[in-house]
């Protein structure tokens, strides 16, 4: 008859994300200023400020470029 191998009960198996804490806190902090650019395009008052057409852009674009910076770091 076969035997069966019974692995030890005191075997814990160490949890490895693929992000460290840095990088979640970098995309935690890439969808907060994302967020802040759409909210900065809401409105219906003015939809030619500059606010709107100029700042929220490049507010979320430089989110976008934390998420990227959060992905690629080491």
């Amino acid at each position: 008859m076969a035997q069966k191998k019974n692995a030890p009960a005191t075997e814990t198996k160490q949890v490895e994300f693929v992000f460290g804490k840095t990088n979640y806190r970098l995309m935690l902090l890439c969808i907060g200023v994302v967020l802040l650019g759409f909210i900065l395009m809401t409105g219906t008052t003015d939809i030619y400020s500059f606010r709107k057409i100029v700042l929220a852009p490049i507010v979320v674009l430089a989110g976008f470029a934390i998420g990227f910076v959060a992905i690629l770091r080491k």
